[in-house]
């Protein structure tokens, strides 16, 4: 039901589940407004597939509008069964400084209800830590993100007997990846809930490359995994030598976007194996540049990454208020 404010003519706000086409266009092009001021997506992947393929019919939208257009758009995601709901927003670059932040941040708080709202922040943007203490919200955890160059060296992978490490096959591997992805991510409280559907959300994105998705896998099965994207651009394709220069722009970059290890793999080096086959692939893509994200708690992954070669880039901040 659309609400107006009576404290703010003109301002309106709508609270759906899954958007119109139309407002869903709309909010996808305010978030690219708002990338394009600050210099980094407002949303994660999550809340973009959401805006892009309908999502999750339990997901919130939360709308504001100013004399019928469109100012800024949050997402509410209440499905994490231990945590209270988490949120992502964005206003749009020509209304901030208006107020329009906290009008979006209490009608995500009032849909999340009495459990209380944790609020993703990425980039830290001193802006939205302004906004964040302003309406009565702390710090509560951090994602790095953390990055490497790819022209120097990399390691070469070692593997432990038995193991043999091939690409994803689509169609026949999603069932397998996503229960080692479960075993993998036990205690994660996103990667390790992602069901089938998720898996296949992102098969059906223009990123997706079963080449840069590799498996371990003993006789009984899988037992690790590293999937690599590639964000903007288009790089060159694999095998390209020095004559054959990459054909994206300069802000193409690798990710490592997971890696996971079957818990009874776990201190036999498999991660730090895969972590450096992808990063093979990556560099052969003739890609400059690799990031990943990391808890900023999780010491032991940044320590790995850190003897990989990676150092910390930027910080993902979720905040909560009681």
């Amino acid at each position: 039901m659309p609400t107006d404010s009576p404290q703010r003519p003109g301002i309106r706000v709508t609270v759906s589940g899954r958007l119109p086409a139309g407002q869903a266009s709309q909010a996808l092009a305010l978030v690219q407004r708002a990338a394009d001021e600050d210099g980094v997506s407002p949303l994660s992947e999550h809340v973009m597939l959401h805006l892009r393929y309908g999502g999750d019919a339990r997901a919130r939208n939360v709308l504001v509008w100013r004399d019928g257009t469109l100012a800024g758009y949050g997402h509410l995601d209440p499905t994490d069964p231990v945590e209270p709901p988490s949120a992502e927003m964005v206003i749009d670059p020509a209304l901030r400084r208006q107020g329009l932040g906290l009008v979006l941040g209490e009608a995500l708080a009032a849909e999340a209800g009495a459990a209380g709202l944790r609020l993703w922040s990425h980039g830290e943007l001193p802006a939205a830590s302004r906004l964040a203490a302003a309406a009565g919200y702390t710090r509560a955890r951090a994602l790095w993100q953390m990055r490497r160059s790819l022209q120097t060296r990399i390691g070469r992978p070692q593997l432990a007997d038995g193991i043999k490490v091939r690409t994803f096959v689509p169609g026949q591997d999603e069932d397998a990846w996503v229960a080692l992805n479960h075993r993998a991510f036990a205690r994660h409280p996103e990667q390790g809930a992602w069901t089938r559907a998720d898996l296949e959300l992102r098969e059906r994105e223009p990123w997706f490359d079963p080449d840069g998705f590799f498996l371990a896998e003993r006789d009984s099965g899988l037992t690790g995994f590293h999937w690599t994207k590639i964000h903007g651009g288009t790089p060159a394709p694999a095998g390209a030598g020095p004559d054959q220069p990459a054909a994206h722009g300069h802000d193409a970059i690798g990710e490592v976007y997971v890696v996971g290890v079957d818990p009874a793999e776990r201190g036999t080096g498999l991660g730090r194996a895969l972590t450096l086959i992808g990063l093979r692939y990556l560099r052969n893509r003739g890609l400059a540049q690799v990031m990943l994200y990391v808890d900023e708690t999780n010491s032991a992954a940044i320590g790995l990454y850190e003897s990989l070669g990676f150092t910390h880039w930027d910080t993902d901040v979720m905040y909560s208020r009681p």
